[in-house]
């Protein structure tokens, strides 16, 4: 089996696919879509402690804190992990991001079943924290791919 010596080999002597316009287009999407919620994250963090500290102390800063942990962990998740399989199959990709979902639901519960019974936080601040990041997140995804320009059929080579 002979290969191009410029492009390098997989372990198995083939040559590695080339990602397509398409997958490089969608990763271009999840990227925007993964720096938006960074940046909302930040300012929620900024506005939530500030905001939770007015609201109750000390307790409402770590809320916002908690909050926007939980956030990252739930929005996150998903933008990584369509970012991390963007040139994949339509099958593996759909194995990770449901693998992710599952994982980032039974981590958020568990966090969650931890600190029910705690007190040094304000579940209020973390509630309202926490459905601001997610449903913040959940709209710059819903923006980013519809702003996104994806090709939809490959061009022949």
């Amino acid at each position: 089996m002979t290969t191009d010596p410029t492009t390098p080999a997989d372990h198995d002597g083939t040559t590695p696919a080339k990602p397509s316009s398409s997958s490089r287009a969608a990763e271009a999407v999840f990227r925007t879509a993964l720096r938006d919620m960074l940046l909302l994250l930040g300012a929620l963090t900024v506005l939530g402690v500030g905001i939770g500290y007015l609201v109750d102390g000390l307790a409402g800063v770590w809320g916002a804190l908690i909050g926007v942990g939980l956030a990252l962990v739930f929005s996150g998740t998903t933008v990584v992990s369509m970012i991390r399989t963007a040139d994949a199959s339509p099958q593996k990709m759909a194995a990770v991001v449901m693998g992710a979902w599952l994982g980032k639901v039974i981590v958020v519960i568990v966090a969650l079943a931890l600190l029910r019974d705690l007190t040094f936080y304000s579940k209020p601040v973390l509630a309202v924290v926490l459905a601001v990041g997610v449903l913040g997140s959940a709209y710059l995804d819903y923006r980013a791919v519809s702003r996104g320009r994806v090709p939809y059929v490959e061009p022949s080579a």
